[in-house]
């Protein structure tokens, strides 16, 4: 299993719920941090791999997927959580700010996956598992950078799905609503408002880190392609299904 994002929040919550099933390639940009929690799980696993790369760097993940390739020759399952987020007005939300974060959630999404099958199709099995988030689904007001990207990975996920079924690659993608993370720390540039209005929501919300990581982990067993780890997500995803219009109404009130 390869989880990318590994060292902090979520990523690291899926490595130590995954530790006692599978082979671990931890990948993240900070290395001290994952060498940290590969050493942390090593009593517990056969094998934790630390890899140290950016998945915004096409080459770099090249590299990281070789490494893989030369150490296990096979890949089963890929869990692409690195990201980053922004919040605020649409008219603050500077180009830098998109740009990266598009660069980091889709297009790190995008060399992952596309990496990662080369070698899954070759053994004509796999499971790719994409971390988006509910926000792509609700348009969050006030994240509506964040809402696009994870939008894009939804739909990226969707058309995935569709395309591999001959290759016995199962997708699914996982929209968890906010829970306690360090989300909050990888804000590209949200104004101290935006920071602390999401600071509160995470702060308020019912499921911490480790038990959404447990429920994306245990739904993925039934390689399904949609993923809502709480109840709140699974809640506002048949709301807005079931009647879309009086679902976007209620946003325009909160927003």
């Amino acid at each position: 299993m390869l989880i990318t994002g590994a060292a902090h929040g979520l990523g690291a919550a899926l490595a130590r719920v995954a530790a006692d099933d599978y082979r671990l390639a931890l990948l993240d940009r900070d290395e001290l941090a994952g060498q940290t929690l590969a050493n942390t799980l090593r009593g517990r696993t056969g094998e934790v791999l630390f890899l140290h790369a950016d998945v915004s760097d096409e080459r770099a993940v090249r590299q990281a997927m070789e490494r893989i390739q030369r150490r296990w020759e096979r890949l089963d399952v890929v869990i692409n959580n690195a990201g980053v987020a922004d919040a605020g007005p649409f008219e603050a939300l500077g180009n830098h700010g998109w740009q990266q974060l598009w660069q980091t959630n889709v297009m790190g999404t995008v060399y992952v996956c596309r990496a990662a099958l080369a070698m899954m199709k070759r053994q004509n099995s796999g499971h790719l598992i994409n971390i988006s988030a509910l926000a792509g689904i609700t348009g969050q007001p006030g994240m509506s950078s964040y809402a696009a990207a994870s939008g894009a990975v939804i739909s990226l996920s969707e058309a995935l799905a569709a395309e591999l079924t001959d290759y016995d690659v199962a997708v699914s993608v996982a929209c968890p609503d906010v829970f306690p993370s360090t989300l909050h720390l990888r804000l590209t540039g949200a104004d101290p408002l935006s920071r602390a209005r999401l600071e509160r929501a995470m702060q308020r919300a019912d499921d911490d880190v480790d038990t959404v990581a447990r429920d994306i982990l245990t739904a993925a067993t039934k390689r399904p392609l949609y993923i809502f780890p709480q109840a709140t997500a699974r809640r506002a995803w048949r709301r807005k299904r079931r009647n879309p219009m009086r679902f976007f109404h209620k946003w325009q009130k909160r927003g």
